[in-house]
C-alpha cells in the first residue's frame, strides 16, 4: 500500500487523494481479464485478482468528464442496471441534471418513437456494458457515442470511450460518480474549484 501511495504521488496530480481511490477499491478488478482491458492492468495479485492502473483510471475519469461536458445535460443518458450503482446515479442526476436510469433500461427507449417512454439522446453512458447491453445496442443503432465503465472482465466492442474502474462495488461506483460529477461541473464552468463542490463522497453512496 505504501509503495502504491508513493508511486502515484510521483505521477500526475490525481483528481482526489490517492487514499480515497484505494479505500474505495476503484482499482480492484476481477480474476477474468479480457484482451482489451489488459492495457489498463497494473498487476495481478497472488489470489488471481487483477489490479487496475490507478493513474489510468484517474486520467480516463478526467477525459470522460470533459467529454460529457460537451453535451447538454438533457442530451445525455446514463444507465446502470447494477443495484450498487443506483444511489450514485440518482445523486449524479440531482447534482448535474443529467438523465439517469437507475435500474433496468426500458427496451426501445432510444429507438422506438411510438413508445411513451421514448427519449432522444446524443450520448450514452453505461455502468457495465454487459449488464447494460440493451441500452448499448440501442445507442449503436441510432449512431450516438457510448462511454462505458469497464472492469477487467468487460469487452470494449461498440464502446467509444472506455473508463477502467471497478464497476461492481458500491464504494467504488460511489467515488467514481462523485469525482465525475465534480469534474463535470468544473468543465461546464458551473464551479471553478474543488472547494465549491458542496457534496461529499458518502452522498453518492461511496461510504458506509
Amino acid at each position: 500500500m505504501v509503495f502504491l501511495v508513493n508511486y502515484f504521488m510521483a505521477e500526475e496530480k490525481l483528481l482526489v487523494d490517492v487514499n480515497q481511490y484505494l479505500k474505495a477499491g476503484v482499482h480492484i478488478g476481477t480474476k477474468f481479464r479480457t484482451k482489451y482491458m489488459s492495457q489498463f492492468i497494473y498487476k495481478v495479485r497472488p489470489d488471481g485478482l487483477a489490479v487496475l492502473n490507478l493513474q489510468k483510471i484517474n486520467d480516463r475519469i478526467a477525459l470522460a468528464a470533459k467529454f460529457l461536458a460537451k453535451y447538454n445535460p438533457e442530451d445525455t443518458l446514463i444507465v446502470g442496471r447494477r443495484e450498487n450503482s443506483w444511489d450514485a446515479l440518482n445523486m449524479f442526476a440531482k447534482v448535474t441534471g443529467v438523465r439517469c436510469i437507475a435500474g433496468r433500461y426500458p427496451p426501445g427507449m432510444l429507438t422506438n418513437p411510438i413508445l411513451e417512454i421514448f427519449a432522444e439522446a446524443k450520448l450514452l453512458v453505461v455502468v457495465d456494458p454487459w449488464l447494460d447491453k440493451n441500452a448499448l445496442n440501442d445507442a449503436v443503432k441510432i449512431g450516438i457515442p457510448v462511454v462505458a465503465i469497464c472492469d477487467t472482465n468487460n469487452e470494449s466492442n461498440l464502446i467509444d470511450l472506455v473508463v477502467p474502474c471497478n464497476n461492481k462495488g458500491k464504494k467504488s461506483l460511489g467515488l467514481f460518480f462523485y469525482v465525475l460529477a465534480k469534474e463535470y461541473l468544473k468543465n461546464k464552468g458551473i464551479i471553478k474549484t474543488d472547494e465549491e463542490f458542496k457534496y461529499k463522497e458518502e452522498d453518492f453512496g461511496g461510504e458506509d
